[in-house]
């Protein structure tokens, strides 16, 4: 992009990154904020996401010039909302007699003035990440998963029960590094070009059904398979929904890895993962050199060893990529990827990454993404556990849980999670958006993970006491949230 002259105020194209153009407007910067140094940029305010960053200035195009030219090159819908959101902009602007009005600083009906939380955000500087890591750590030279820059909107929202999916983040990599190559879906997903590699997909459940669907509207070529299909009719039915869509139907996992460049996984367990590699017609048969197979299911660390082993040993390509969500942030393309294994198959996998996520991450050998993962899951389960505990106390010693709820939701702890798990406990809708038994799994792989590394896990040890009396009372296929039943029965 060639470098332009603009002012405050001026509507512009900035490129972020690696990634392509968006609508945005030159704004100032928070007072505290300090310009990165040595370089020639403005402040910009992306349309669509409310994200802000240091936009150097050969990287900015003035708005109108280049309007037709942007529209023709990036396509999807949340680009087209950006640019609706740049027009509605301008309406409201001639309608004030082309001035603006902003009530950043300015005072209330008393004459005292509002304040404004500041944007928390991360210089960039391509020679010196020192900004990024902790002081007290040592140089880390190779360290692969942390050469990125996060810079993140994090104003005050209008109430705090608004979505986490909301609170947008712009992810944009280091340029010595693709480490991090899924920036928030919200910007991204909308004009992503998707891979030219054929891509299979073993598995439709809660999780496995979004990412597809996902895959499916961004562009990517998809061939599934289910493994209940012959056992459950209504999961053929679920099949077919997607062959509507544009997917192909594989008859087994290794027709469909054998016709596929990139095939992912998605199942419930250990065993369900290692059946669908080592089984009859298991992904094993289809794998020749240079297949790549990308297990995304929720398993411990030696697992995944074993089917890294066995992939490569056949001359496939293996990487992991554990998936952090639930149904509902599948389905919304916003889960959070941690990766690890063959680098390049993550780099591969960069547009079924941006179509499925709003953030990936690069975590090094095999294995690390399944701790990694096991860890998150312990304490999202340990603390899943304590909130219905909690809950149950209230009710116990004559206190109103709805009160309890909105306290809740007006401090620090407040979150999607806490509300959306509450409201579930509160309607007594225990619909699963993740399997009570899934997170029952989690806790007790991580228990073991903890024995195998001596470490303690008494928290997590003790919630999943909780869950197992909640399979007891057959809760398995309801909601995590359905825990609250282990305290009232």
């Amino acid at each position: 992009m060639a470098t332009v002259h603009l002012r405050i105020g001026d509507l512009v194209w900035g490129k972020l990154g690696r990634y392509p153009p968006w609508p945005g407007k030159v704004v100032s910067p928070p007072k505290d904020l300090k310009k990165p140094r040595g370089k020639k940029c403005h402040f910009v305010k992306f349309f669509g996401t409310e994200d802000h960053a240091w936009i150097k200035v050969e990287q900015l195009k003035p708005y109108h010039p280049h309007k037709e030219e942007m529209i023709k090159i990036n396509k999807g819908k949340r680009f087209q909302q950006a640019v609706d959101a740049v027009e509605d902009f301008l309406k409201k602007k001639e309608k004030q007699g082309g001035k603006e009005q902003s009530s950043e600083g300015k005072g209330d009906s008393k004459g005292k003035k509002t304040p404004t939380k500041p944007l928390k955000i991360l210089e960039e500087d391509d020679e010196d990440l020192s900004a990024l890591k902790d002081p007290s750590e040592k140089p880390v030279q190779d360290d692969p998963h942390f050469h990125h820059f996060l810079l993140s909107q994090t104003e005050k929202p209008a109430s705090s029960m608004e979505p986490i999916s909301k609170r947008l983040k712009i992810v944009e990599e280091d340029t010595r590094s693709p480490s991090i190559q899924a920036a928030d879906s919200t910007a991204i997903n909308g004009s992503i070009t998707p891979t030219d590699k054929r891509i299979g997909f073993l598995g439709l459940g809660l999780m496995g059904s979004g990412i597809v669907s996902n895959l499916l509207k961004m562009g990517h070529v998809v061939t599934v398979w289910n493994r209940t299909v012959e056992k459950v009719p209504q999961d053929n039915q679920h099949c077919d929904l997607f062959i509507q869509e544009g997917a192909r139907l594989g008859r087994t996992p290794a027709e469909v890895v054998s016709l596929c460049d990139i095939t992912f996984s998605c199942v419930s367990d250990p065993k369900a993962a290692r059946d669908l590699v080592l089984g009859p017609s298991g992904v094993l048969q289809g794998i020749r050199p240079g297949k790549c197979y990308v297990e995304m299911s929720t398993v411990d660390p030696e697992t995944i060893t074993e089917l890294s082993q066995v992939i490569s040993s056949r001359g496939g390509r293996f990487l992991e990529a554990p998936v952090a969500g639930s149904q509902q942030v599948s389905n919304e393309g916003m889960l959070v990827i941690l990766a690890a294994g063959d680098r390049t198959v993550y780099e591969d996998c960069s547009s079924c990454f941006q179509a499925m996520g709003k953030t990936s991450f690069f975590l090094g050998e095999v294995g690390n993404a399944a701790r990694m993962m096991l860890i998150l899951n312990m304490v999202q389960g340990s603390f899943m556990a304590t909130i219905a505990e909690g809950l149950t106390l209230a009710q116990a010693t004559g206190q109103s849980q709805h009160t309890f709820l909105d306290i809740l939701s007006q401090g620090q702890m407040a979150s999607t999670f806490v509300d959306q798990k509450c409201q579930n406990i509160l309607q007594g809708n225990f619909k699963p958006d993740y399997y009570l038994k899934h997170i029952q799994k989690d806790l007790r792989l991580a228990i073991s993970m903890g024995d195998t590394a001596n470490h303690p896990t008494p928290m997590a040890a003790a919630a999943n006491e909780v869950y197992k009396r909640a399979k007891a009372l057959d809760q398995s296929d309801n909601d995590m949230s359905a825990v609250y039943r282990a305290y009232i029965h």
